[in-house]
């Protein structure tokens, strides 16, 4: 008999132990799931003990013992069946949500100038259904400098997967034009806390668009890879000024005012995995479609192009990248700022990591031209990071800028930053 009551009392304490946890089934982290496996795994070892007790039973012709063992294995059973469940839940679900982003806080101290400290947050959203459908956005908070709070949609896309190397992509996303704008600019990846001059706003790299794209890749020679995007979009806007363009705002319009597209795209060979090689271009038309911070209609249209080249090369420790690329817009008489005009950069960049790989050093050199010479500038920066994690680092920073004298971009700068992408 106190064979049997010691078996009711581990049956008994089992099942409550799985009621209890009867809410996990909702939850589907990792920590979880290998708790539920175990608990699934520990029932079904006492289902078994409790089969050898209940065959005893039955030889023993104890009536009470026997309907007492059967009502405790049809609890244990119960019990295990719905950890099994629950524990299994994650493989069998259709769609998945998933929250990424990454944030940083700032320090900057120019030459001339007052030093301040800021601060961003740019947090990133995922739902999947199956392996076909995919929502991704990107929302970007910032504080301004009265104290304000800019909310910006950085993209926000609906990708279908039409098969396993291409994605139909539509909505607003980062322009595929070069390789820094859609790949290496968030904080914990971007080597400096800044971007190289001319791939911001109002620069030389389009920065997103609206529209359509088509990408995707394929693999050859073994380890070589071929990757391709292509895309149609609403295109950029011209502002005008004092008779003349101010700048090309590529940053992604859902109006399309000059009634006119853009087509473009990118395509890069990987011939091993450590070495990268792309070319992208866009043409289209576009008008001048602000002047003076007045909207204007009907202003003629004109040809717009794009060109970029980039490439990237890791070595063990060693990262070196460069890139360029330029808008540039036609000249037309008829118009309100008939001048055409060309903005481009490039830059050139190298990342040493040594101290177990703790510590990187970084020094890249950009030059960006601009039709304006209050905008060119030319700049060396200097880093050393420390990597507290895969994904945070602190990065202390140096800019020796040279510009227009009198201007922002001929102060020198000192910057600290840390910045952590999860």
């Amino acid at each position: 008999m106190k064979m049997f009551t010691n078996r009711k009392t581990i049956a008994t304490s089992l099942a409550m132990l799985f009621i209890v946890a009867g809410p996990a089934q909702a939850q589907t982290d990792a920590s979880r799931i290998d708790e539920l496996e175990a608990k699934a795994a520990t029932m079904a070892a006492e289902l078994a003990e409790l089969r050898a007790n209940l065959e005893q039973a039955k030889e023993s012709e104890s009536v009470q013992e026997l309907q007492s063992l059967r009502a405790e294995t049809v609890a244990a059973r119960q019990a295990a069946q719905r950890a099994e469940t629950s524990a299994n839940e994650w493989k069998n679900t259709t769609s998945v949500t998933h929250l990424a982003g990454y944030a940083s806080a700032d320090y900057v101290s120019p030459e001339n100038g007052n030093a301040a400290f800021g601060v961003n947050f740019n947090p990133m959203f995922h739902f999947q259904y199956n392996d076909k459908i995919l929502w991704e956005a990107e929302l970007e908070f910032e504080v301004e400098e009265n104290g304000d709070t800019n909310i910006g949609l950085e993209y926000s896309t609906i990708d279908w997967f039409l098969n396993d190397s291409m994605i139909l992509i539509a909505g607003k996303f980062l322009s595929p034009l070069g390789n820094f704008r859609q790949n290496m600019h968030p904080s914990w990846i971007n080597k400096l806390p800044t971007a190289p001059p001319g791939f911001g706003h109002d620069g030389a790299a389009p920065v997103s668009e609206i529209g359509m794209q088509l990408r995707g890749g394929r693999n050859f020679g073994g380890q070589g890879k071929f990757t391709y995007a292509g895309y149609v979009g609403n295109g950029p806007k011209l502002e005008g000024e004092d008779g003349e363009i101010h700048a090309i705002e590529a940053e992604g319009f859902a109006g399309n005012p000059d009634d006119e597209f853009v087509y473009g795209g990118r395509v890069s060979l990987l011939p091993f995995p450590k070495l990268e090689v792309g070319v992208s271009g866009a043409f289209g038309d576009v008008a001048v479609v602000e002047n003076d911070g007045a909207d204007i209609s009907g202003d003629p249209t004109r040809g717009y192009t794009v060109f970029g080249f980039d490439s990237s090369y890791q070595l063990g420790n060693f990262d070196l990248r460069g890139e360029y690329i330029s808008q540039e817009v036609d000249a037309e008489p008829a118009s309100i700022a008939p001048e055409g005009g060309k903005w481009e950069t490039w830059y050139v960049q190298g990342a040493y990591k040594f101290g177990q790989a703790k510590w990187e050093g970084v020094l890249r050199y950009t030059d960006f031209k601009s039709p304006h010479a209050d905008d060119s500038q030319e700049q060396l920066a200097f880093g050393l990071n420390y990597l507290l994690a895969p994904s945070a680092m602190l990065k202390f920073a140096y800019e020796s800028n040279s510009g227009l004298a009198g201007e922002a971009t001929n102060d020198d700068r000192w910057l600290v930053q840390l910045a952590y992408g999860y």
